[in-house]
């Protein structure tokens, strides 16, 4: 019942994670000399850092985002510093002969610690408190093989950089910047649409949210920008230089805090729209909260950009009663960073399995979990439900360990069935030793595709540009199987363009879904219904769901109380749930589960299937 028990002593060894600057010997060899760069967000620190970096025999920039990874390796060609680009979807490659540069631009999670390099550079290096992906950093910070490492970052990290160094026996310089443009607090909150001007940036905390306000201002005859986390990064930087153009009619944006970093934007002012923010814990459970000071700091900071033609800064919100909280959120230091994340390697699950071989993948790091020993004094362990949820996912494919390891650290969001179902198929095609073909996935996802006609098909074709973007990050993993990566290149490259044409008519998109809507005031519900169509039934929860639910519980009466919410309104979204009930009992009844059948897509000419038909995996 409990085989472990019988080799307790060895996997505690395993997991012992008390030391991991020791599983680096290379960098250990070597005495780094560390340069932590700390300042606030448009205080040159970056640049600093960068300058180190381009003038280098060899180096490595380490980004938190494929945008920042690919504006450095832009950015180092055109100084002439020849400069690769890997990110877990991409290889680019400065010689026209595929031979490597001495100087690489890659996503954190990419980076060699193997290489040795003359300058390093990790960016943003408070991430390292991220609680699903902060062991990238605590890896480059630990591991990287270089003479000099220069962190870019928050002050708040100072102390943990230290920390972490006397661990390894170096020497942190900290050199500190102050913000070069002035920012200040607006005396009074915007109140309404109407208020909105030039170089604006509305920042929502939901993409909801984004489509209620672009929807508000573009009916004022205000062209406005969209940016929000789940747009391909390309559609991003469309966006992005349609707003930043003084020449172009578009003159706001409305984004999420995507906008955070990544993108160098030409913001006059920046309005909250709310300061209420979805979070993970550290157990993985979302928590609705006020924005940290970080969060708050690093978005307000993107108003007035050095060298842009809005270098004095505004923020404020749009609720009046956000303001006071705003400004003292912006009064206080950063919060400073206590902890370093860590993540259980492949090989450490590897010698669990030798010592536990019946146990599945979710269970080997579950143990690994329970038994690991971390020094809490400076280190956390990462979230792993995600790595968990796909392991559960593809526990019946017959897959070898390393391999199984491999398609569980995927990046995919599990709250997008059709990924998860693409997913699913790669992993039995895989299993099958059977190659993904261009003609294959074509087939699946339902190609080629029409520009979105309402938002629910355009949510959808951004969940197919993560499809295609799973295939990459396989490709470059198992090339026997994943073959053809240049048709697929391609291929999103043609999404990409679809994509930003539906944002750029994001107005009539909502119109559209509105169509049959009993109320203008329920968008965000009919939006929340129509994706919970795509969801697939697992366990009693969704089963038992039912339009008792609403009208119930603190959230509702909160809402009648503030009277942002009316009886009728509440009826309204009781009838849209009964109607939409009735729609997903019809579904069920049609689930088939065929892999070679490829599901309907929205706005697809040939489809004359149901649009919304459930698939079981």
């Amino acid at each position: 019942m409990f085989p472990h028990l019988e080799c307790m002593d060895d996997l505690k060894k395993i997991s012992d994670l008390r030391s991991p600057a020791n599983w680096y010997p290379e960098a250990r060899a070597i005495n780094r000399k560390i340069i932590f760069h700390a300042g606030p967000t448009n205080s040159g620190k970056t640049y600093h850092a960068l300058e180190k970096y381009l003038s280098s025999n060899s180096g490595v920039y380490c980004g938190p985002l494929k945008l920042l990874a690919t504006e450095v390796y832009r950015k180092s060609n055109e100084r002439g510093t020849p400069c690769d680009l890997v990110t877990g979807e991409e290889r680019k490659f400065a010689d026209e002969k595929n031979e490597a540069s001495k100087h690489v631009s890659c996503t954190v999670e990419m980076a060699n610690v193997n290489t040795p390099y003359d300058i390093a550079v990790i960016d943003e290096i408070q991430m390292m408190k991220d609680p699903s992906r902060g062991w990238a950093w605590t890896r480059a910070l630990l591991g990287l093989v270089a003479n000099e490492i220069h962190i870019c970052g928050e002050e708040g990290a100072v102390d943990l950089v230290k920390g972490l160094m006397i661990t390894t026996g170096e020497d942190v310089q900290v050199c500190r910047y102050k913000r070069l443009t002035e920012l200040t607090v607006e005396n009074s909150a915007v109140c309404t649409l109407d208020n909105i001007v030039p170089g604006d940036c509305i920042v929502c905390f939901s993409k909801n949210d984004v489509y209620t306000v672009s929807r508000g201002i573009e009916s004022r005859g205000i062209e406005v920008a969209v940016i929000y986390g789940g747009l391909p990064p390309n559609t991003k930087l469309a966006q992005a230089q349609k707003f930043n153009d003084p020449k172009n009619s578009c003159s706001v944006l409305v984004a999420t805090d995507a906008i955070g970093m990544g993108l160098n934007l030409s913001i006059r002012r920046v309005i909250f729209y709310s300061l209420i923010k979805p979070t993970l814990n550290e157990k993985g459970e979302k928590e609705m909260d006020t924005i940290s000071v970080s969060q708050a700091l690093q978005i307000a900071g993107r108003a007035g950009r050095y060298g842009t033609q809005y270098e004095k800064g505004c923020v404020t919100t749009f609720k009046p009663q956000d303001l006071p909280t705003l400004r003292n959120i912006l009064s206080e230091k950063p919060e400073p960073i206590l902890k370093a994340g860590l993540h259980p390697t492949a090989d450490q699950i590897e010698l669990y399995a030798y010592h536990l071989p019946n146990s599945t993948l979710s269970n080997l790091v579950d143990i690994f979990i329970s038994l690991s020993t971390v020094d809490d004094s400076l280190y956390f362990m990462c979230n792993i439900e995600d790595f968990k949820f796909l392991a559960d996912m593809i526990q019946h494919v017959p897959l070898p360990l390393r391999a199984r390891y491999v398609f569980c650290c995927a990046p995919i969001n599990r709250k997008m069935p059709f990924v998860c179902t693409m997913f699913l198929k790669y992993a039995r095609q895989y299993s099958k030793n059977e190659s993904i073909t261009f003609d294959w996935l074509c087939k699946h996802i339902g190609w080629p595709f029409t520009i979105p006609k309402t938002i629910i098909d355009l949510v959808h074709l951004e969940a197919v540009f993560d499809v295609l973007d799973l295939y990459l990050w396989f490709s470059y993993r198992f090339s026997d199987l994943f073959l053809e990566a240049n048709l697929v290149r391609d291929m999103q490259s043609e999404l990409d363009d679809i994509i930003e044409q539906g944002v750029v008519q994001i107005t009539r998109l909502l119109k559209n879904s509105e169509s049959s809507s009993p109320s203008s005031d329920s968008i965000e519900e009919d939006f929340n219904v129509a994706r919970h169509k795509h969801n697939y039934l697992r366990g009693s929860d969704q089963r038992n769901f039912n339009k008792n639910h609403i009208g119930k519980g603190r959230l509702t009466e909160r809402l009648l109380a503030q009277g942002l919410l009316t009886p009728n309104m509440l009826d309204e979204l009781q009838k849209e749930w009964d109607k939409s009930k009735n729609k997903h009992e019809d579904h069920i009844e049609s689930d088939v589960d065929n892999d070679d059948d490829p599901p309907p897509q929205p706005n697809h000419p040939n489809n004359k299937r149901s649009r919304r038909r459930r698939r079981k995996y």
